[in-house]
């Protein structure tokens, strides 16, 4: 794995960036729009991924880092369930409901494999050498 100097390096960081603009622009049309409650839900959770990754980054420990990693992944599967609601409630249809979900399944197979990587390393962070 390449060495990563910033959180913005990160690439699970990047794709829920853009996981986050889509559903923001999913959110922002329709009856969708006049959910307040599940349409701040769902964004929340989406911000979540990102800032978790950032900020479990920038603490400098890689088990600090892992716990964020594992919070950001929950956040990918609550982003999921909301989808399901949406889907339910038909504010999505069932071809954006496929497209976000495996988007969210994408950031979250990359989280677990970040997860591992950080076990599995023999480098530490700076809070932890």
């Amino acid at each position: 794995m390449a060495t990563i100097r910033r959180f913005e390096d990160i690439e699970a960081w990047q794709k829920a960036r853009a996981l986050t603009n889509r559903i923001y622009d999913l959110t922002a049309v329709g009856p969708f729009s006049r959910d307040f409650v599940l349409r701040d839900q769902i964004r929340r959770a989406a911000v979540s991924v990102m800032a978790n990754i950032a900020e479990g980054f920038e603490r400098g420990g890689d088990k600090e880092f892992g716990h964020f990693l594992a919070m950001a992944k929950g956040s990918c599967g609550e982003m999921r369930s909301h989808l399901h609601v949406a889907l339910d409630r038909q504010y999505v249809t069932g071809e954006q409901h496929a497209e976000m979900c495996e988007l969210a399944a994408e950031v979250s197979r990359m989280l677990s494999g970040l997860m591992k990587h950080l076990r599995q390393s023999p480098m530490r962070g700076s809070k932890y050498k």
